[in-house]
């Protein structure tokens, strides 16, 4: 086991390969870190992938797996996570827009203080208003769901113990919440490091408005399987016991209104019970409440059998081999 993973994301970034390759070859060796990076070319039409070869050829620690298509940074990492051999895994994006010279002090925070995870935070950042105004409503939003005091969920900076990239799936958009879902693995400790942000160099940013929706609905369905995932009788079975209950009462009025009216009071009822707006209410609650707990029934059985994890076609690969 080496003692550092660097966990690289690229998509359409030849011109920055080399330059963060050589940049982060500089700190390995002089803090005499063992080491490997793992580039993911994520479906480039440029020449990202022959800048990769390049690399790998010139320096075994180089290595490198090429998508057939662009999956996306869930996917990239996810895929490189079951590759790693560190003790540490950090990753950062290939723009040159993180600094491989914060790569000694999040190693030190795993290694020494012990932490699970390190998110780096971009206290000072180089990006337009249209881009950090939503980022931090949705890192305040996130903060208050998640309960992790973090204040940039999605900066690309992070490190990792070994045993969290082995233990966490990321899919769909859900690179964002890894600390959300790393907690929610049972990995708690968790904390942040300021870092340099700098300005984008080479090429433009691949992400745009759409992510911001893409994020909240990945951030509902996160916390949502993060609590109930293993027990979703908890959730549907709880709301569709209150279902049927609102149901229950509203056919009991029914029935007492309409045994009042034959027996007690002897007042005929003004509409017949299927006139009456209850009697649909108490139809509806009724059967949405059975309908919840048979769902929670049936997610139940489901949570007990093995997921199969979703695999990503991998076309090529450097330093690597095939299983």
């Amino acid at each position: 086991m080496v003692n550092i993973s660097v966990v690289i994301p690229a998509k359409d970034e030849q011109e920055s390969i080399p330059e963060l390759s050589q940049w982060i070859s500089r700190v390995m060796q002089s803090h005499g870190f063992s080491y490997e990076v793992i580039f993911v070319d994520d479906g480039s039409t440029d020449n990202t992938w022959e800048e990769i070869q390049k690399m790998g050829a010139i320096n075994p620690a180089f290595k490198g797996i090429k998508f057939n298509r662009n999956f996306g940074k869930s996917a990239a990492l996810h895929t490189a996570f079951k590759l790693t051999q560190g003790d540490v895994v950090i990753t950062m994006d290939a723009d040159l827009q993180d600094s491989p010279d914060e790569i000694p002090d999040l190693y030190k925070l795993i290694k020494q203080d012990g932490f699970h995870l390190v998110s780096g935070w971009k206290k000072k950042r180089h990006d337009p208003l249209s881009k950090t105004i939503p980022s931090k409503f949705f890192n305040f939003v996130t903060r208050k769901i998640s309960g992790i005091n973090l204040h940039d969920f999605n900066c690309g900076l992070k490190a990792y113990h070994h045993a969290v990239v082995k233990n966490i799936s990321v899919y769909g958009e859900m690179h964002r919440y890894i600390p959300v879902i790393a907690k929610w693995a049972g990995f708690t400790k968790i904390t942040e490091k300021v870092v340099e942000h700098r300005e984008r160099k080479y090429g433009y940013s691949k992400f745009g408005w759409e992510r911001f929706v893409r994020g909240f609905l990945d951030l509902l369905s996160i916390t949502f399987i993060g609590r109930f995932a293993q027990r979703p009788m908890h959730f549907f079975g709880a709301w569709g016991i209150v279902s049927f209950l609102i149901g229950f009462g509203f056919t009991v009025k029914i029935l007492y209104d309409k045994i009042d009216s034959i027996f007690i009071s002897k007042i005929p009822l003004k509409r017949d019970v299927t006139e009456q707006p209850i009697f649909f209410l108490a139809l509806v609650a009724l059967v949405i409440g059975v309908q919840l707990f048979l769902t929670g029934f049936i997610a139940e059985l489901l949570a007990r059998q093995s997921v199969s994890t979703k695999k990503y076609l991998v076309i090529d690969r450097v330093g690597i081999e095939k299983a």
